[in-house]
């Protein structure tokens, strides 16, 4: 098993770019060093004949079919359009190139 020390927990908080007090540092290699231990354990099951797992359930998702309605004609959507140019709305310029 993968040997959880104060480098390694270091050298994570560097590239997390975290600033970990002692006893956050303390906590962390615990809940890693626990984390190994149960992927240790399940590495360990024999799943030879386990097929690998697609979908959770059997259920089919019944979408809806897709049909326009409702719609408005762009007369009207830009009749309350507070600055438009009768094709487009007229926004403020949010992106800067």
């Amino acid at each position: 098993m993968m040997k959880i020390d104060d480098q390694l927990i270091s050298r994570l908080e560097n590239l997390a770019r975290l600033q970990l007090s002692a006893t956050e540092k303390e906590g962390l290699k615990t809940d890693l060093t626990n984390i190994l231990g149960m992927v240790e354990k399940l590495q360990k099951l024999d799943v030879e004949d386990v097929e690998p797992l697609v979908y959770l359930n059997e259920a089919v998702n019944r979408q809806r079919e897709d049909v326009i309605n409702n719609q408005v004609d762009r007369e009207a959507a830009l009749r309350n359009a507070p600055d438009q140019d009768g094709t487009f709305f007229r926004v403020p310029k949010v992106i800067d190139l």
